[in-house]
């Protein structure tokens, strides 16, 4: 069941820095919501500001101008209702599968039963039984990925921010994964921005796609996935065979042109 207290809306966020003594734009009027339990994924062209709206959105920085909220109250600073996976796994390499799980947990002063009962839940959940005591060097590129998705969920978060995150991943290790997020997350419902350069994994994932324009980034066009013709979504098939359906296709199609044209767009 849908929390409506995991809503993002974004109202007319803005971001600028300071470099080498010039202003550069990252973000400009950057508006829209995320129903409650909605995935949606973002893709755009290199440099349009899609890691700077992941940061704004966790709470690690502020935006210049705008704001952020979730569930209606404006995000402040980062807390455990809102998790981040990154491309690079981010692990403590010196500790296990187990105690990566539980560093979250610990820091916020979960008791020891709650954090063990946790633990073993996402452990199954994740499909990481039998390598809970191995350390990150012991594990592929796959398995590290899930460990990083299980540290995150184990919070219960009611927004997941997933920057890339099967980026690093060979061809077959990012199927596999991009099948497994979707059995997770039907399973716990929270909200996903999902940021990608892929754009076959955006239209496979999502239920909505957003496309950035070139930096100062902006929306530039929004779309639902609509596998037509009232079917349900496709991202309970796999993904191989999904590929081969025209409406998959066409749509694919229609994004890459509108990320291709803001590549290729004058300044």
């Amino acid at each position: 069941m849908a929390n409506h207290g995991n809503e993002l809306d974004y109202r007319d966020v803005a971001m600028r820095f300071i470099s080498g003594g010039s202003v550069v734009s990252a973000l400009e009027s950057f508006s829209c919501k995320v129903s409650p339990s909605q995935f949606l994924a973002i893709i755009g062209p290199s440099g349009c500001g899609k890691s700077t709206l992941i940061n704004i959105t966790s709470g690690l920085v502020q935006p210049s101008s705008g704001e952020v909220r979730v569930g209606g109250q404006p995000v402040q600073g980062p807390g455990p209702d809102k998790a981040v996976v990154f491309q690079n796994f981010s692990l403590f390499p010196w500790k296990t599968v187990r105690e990566n799980i539980d560093f979250g947990l610990r820091i916020n002063g979960k008791s020891l039963t709650e954090r063990r009962e946790l633990i073993d839940h996402y452990i199954r959940l994740i499909d990481l039984v039998g390598f809970e005591n191995h350390y990150p060097r012991q594990l592929s590129g796959g398995m590290q990925q899930r460990v990083a998705i299980a540290r995150s969920l184990v919070m219960r978060p009611r927004v997941l921010l997933m920057d890339e995150p099967f980026g690093a991943l060979d061809a077959m290790n990012r199927t596999l994964m991009q099948e497994e997020l979707v059995r997770v997350w039907q399973e716990l419902k929270p909200t996903v921005l999902f940021i990608t350069h892929s754009v076959e994994e955006a239209v496979y994932l999502a239920d909505r796609v957003l496309v950035m324009t070139r930096r100062p980034g902006r929306i530039k066009e929004i779309i639902d996935i609509d596998p037509g013709a009232g079917l349900p979504h496709w991202r309970n098939e796999p993904i191989d065979v999904v590929q081969l359906r025209p409406r998959f296709q066409e749509l694919r199609h229609h994004l890459w042109n509108q990320v291709r044209n803001e590549i290729h767009r004058s300044p």
